[in-house]
């Protein structure tokens, strides 16, 4: 182990839940991540349906879809002794997850990927010293997503005292009052799915997500959101919790929103209330195929 020092980095670093690879650790163990020990970070498998077409050349192509992205994490564990080995493995099998766990593999611009462990984890002792391991992971959502989400909170729309539901497109806000918007942006290569989250007290509200063409897609909440009640809108997963336990989907209505790569889009709300403690947050994390 000489020449090794905690702390010190070994090329390409990649974090398995709460597990460092590609560096000396505090007990001295060296986890290196081998050239090609990164397999499926690089891309995803396409699924897509293709038809023959009857009395012509071709095919009829429908949708294309990424597949969920398997990813073999493999490389090299140096150990200063063989009990300080087998610590090391057991850290290895208890990162290799068989729930969702965050992969991030520090890149230029960082990425992170949700995965589960989906094959046999394994470490082959080469010596009482060293040892070579492998761990097979799948992201359900192939896509590779900044670590950080970017958004911000606004209020509803102020001196327009309420709107009536349902609204009329476009949405015109009177002069000088606060505009009710948050604007967000997908700097990735795929498009990713917005997260909304509702404090009350409101009547019920309708979001709406205004593209660069000037589209709008319009999602309506129907029912009452307390002064002590906190919703979710996760558009990516297609939910609606209130307080964290209780599903509202049935309230919910309109279109899901998402946004396109290399775009902003503007995230604006009104409701047939007006009450100033009433905030909408508006988050999204740039996406990467």
């Amino acid at each position: 182990m000489a020449g090794y020092v905690p702390g010190q980095v070994l090329g390409r670093t990649v974090t398995l839940g709460t597990l460092q690879l590609g560096r000396v650790d505090a007990a001295g163990v060296a986890w290196t991540v081998a050239k090609d020990g990164l397999r499926g970070w690089a891309g995803a498998a396409v699924r897509t349906q293709y038809t023959e077409r009857q009395g012509a050349h071709g095919v009829w192509a429908g949708p294309t879809y990424l597949g969920a992205r398997v990813i073999t994490l493999a490389g090299t564990i140096t150990a200063p002794s063989l009990a300080a080995l087998d610590a090391a493995a057991e850290q290895l099998y208890a990162a290799a997850s068989l729930t969702d766990t965050t992969l991030t593999v520090a890149e230029t611009i960082p990425k992170q990927a949700t995965v589960r462990c989906s094959g046999e984890p394994l470490v082959d002792y080469e010596t009482d010293r060293v040892a070579r391991y492998s761990v097979m992971l799948t992201a359900a959502d192939p896509r590779r997503y900044a670590l950080y989400e970017q958004g911000g909170n606004t209020k509803l729309p102020s001196g327009s005292g309420g709107v009536t539901l349902p609204i009329t497109l476009p949405l015109t806000i009177a002069a000088g009052s606060s505009s009710g918007t948050v604007t967000l942006q997908n700097q990735g290569t795929i498009a990713t799915s917005p997260r909304f989250v509702v404090g009350g007290p409101l009547p019920g509200f309708t979001i709406l997500v205004q593209y660069s063409d000037s589209t709008v897609r319009q999602l309506t909440y129907t029912d009452t959101v307390g002064a002590a009640d906190v919703l979710i809108i996760d558009t990516g997963a297609r939910t609606v919790v209130l307080n964290g336990t209780v599903s509202r989907r049935r309230y919910l209505s309109g279109q899901w929103p998402d946004i396109p790569p290399g775009q902003t889009v503007t995230v604006q709300w009104v409701s047939a209330g007006s009450d100033p403690s009433a905030l909408l947050w508006a988050y999204a994390r740039s996406a990467w195929k």
